[in-house]
Formats: structure tokens, C-alpha cells, sequence
């Protein structure tokens, strides 16, 4: 889980098929990590039930079955990539954002939002022409706004793109991250809808 927050990103981990299935109904996660031997619902029925349910939440299978068949039948079921274990974990993290990145239509690892520009694989911002490179959490939230330009997130919306589950969640945690990035590049790079949220702008 450690290894995740220092790419910027909020991780929830479940223990069995029947969870999986639960944890994609309840949430919205950018990407599914899906290992093949889960008890209570093995990993395939998993697969299969959330794309038969009409989910196109990417998924990326992580198994130590190494066989042809099932190669081909997760990605029959619908898999968007599928990893052998052991495997190296940047090269894991550079799957992950290959597979992000092709669902939100960028052929790069970089996403512009109007003005804000952000590098996945560095972590590194550009806003204005100025350039720095941010925390996980900083990034984090950064990213969750730049992903819809000109929409309005709240601060659930956004505590929960920064903190896993179990996670203690800190007092003014989103205020005190906006701060700090509005202080390293400038205070439109994030704004503030009084009452709703924070957003980036379109342009």
C-alpha cells in the first residue's frame, strides 16, 4: 500500500471475490488490481460479474497462473492487461497508467486540464510556465481535479481520491494540500466555488 501512496495514489485492498464485487458496486475507483485466486469468488466470476453488470472500470488482472488459457480467457472476460507474479512494481505502475490513460483518450502519460499540466510518470506539475514536482498527496488531488476540468469536486470527493480506506482522514486535510500547491504556482490553479467544492477550469 506504501509503494501506491508514493506514486500518488489511494489504495483499498479487499480479501475475497465476494468484497471485490461489493467494494466496485460502492466506490469509484479509477483502476481494478484483480489477483485470480481469491477465496469465497474466484477471480474469473469476479471479472465476469463486473463487466456483465455494464462496469467499464479497467482492469488489470495479477496472477501467478501462467498458462495460455487463462491468459485468454481473462482477457476474453474482458480484462484490459494481465501481470505475472513476480513482476517488477514500476513496471506495474507504468501498466496502470498506460491502462488509465487509454480509457481517458490521452496517448501520452500526461494529462492538460486548461492551464494545468501533469505528468504521471514524474509526478511533475506546469502551470504558467513555472514547473515543480509535488507530493503524492499533493499530486493526488491535483490529479483527481485535472481528470474533469471544470467540474466541481467536494471534499469528500476529493478525501476520498487521497485516502484509503482505513486511512485516518486529518482536520482541513484538502484545505492545507490547496494551500501548499497554491503557494508553489499560484492561487488559480485551484478554484474555489464557495459553498460546493474546488475546481480546475476547462481553459
Amino acid at each position: 500500500m506504501r509503494s501506491f501512496h508514493r506514486h500518488a495514489l489511494s489504495a483499498d485492498w479487499v480479501r475475497d471475490g465476494v468484497a471485490a464485487v461489493e467494494a466496485v458496486e460502492l466506490s469509484q475507483y479509477a483502476v481494478v488490481l484483480l489477483d485470480l485466486g481469491l477465496p469465497k469468488l474466484d477471480g474469473m466470476q469476479v471479472l465476469n460479474g463486473i463487466r456483465k453488470s455494464g462496469s467499464g472500470i479497467p482492469i488489470l488482472i495479477i496472477t501467478a497462473r501462467d498458462d495460455i488459457s487463462s491468459r485468454i480467457t481473462g482477457l476474453d472476460l474482458g480484462a484490459d492487461d494481465y501481470v505475472l507474479k513476480p513482476f517488477d512494481f514500476d513496471e506495474l505502475m507504468a501498466r496502470i497508467r498506460a491502462i488509465v490513460r487509454r480509457r481517458a483518450g490521452h496517448s501520452q502519460s500526461v494529462i492538460q486540464a486548461g492551464e494545468v499540466g501533469l505528468d504521471l510518470a514524474t509526478q511533475a506539475v506546469t502551470f504558467r510556465g513555472v514547473s515543480d514536482t509535488l507530493s503524492a498527496r499533493e499530486f493526488s488531488l491535483l490529479r483527481a481535479l485535472a481528470e474533469r476540468p471544470g467540474a466541481i469536486l467536494s471534499r469528500s470527493q476529493l478525501e476520498d481520491r487521497i485516502y484509503g480506506w482505513g486511512e485516518e482522514i486529518e482536520s482541513n486535510a484538502v484545505e492545507v494540500l490547496i494551500h501548499y500547491i497554491r503557494k508553489r504556482f499560484h492561487k488559480d490553479i485551484i478554484r474555489n466555488v464557495r459553498g460546493a467544492g474546488w475546481m480546475i477550469p476547462k481553459a
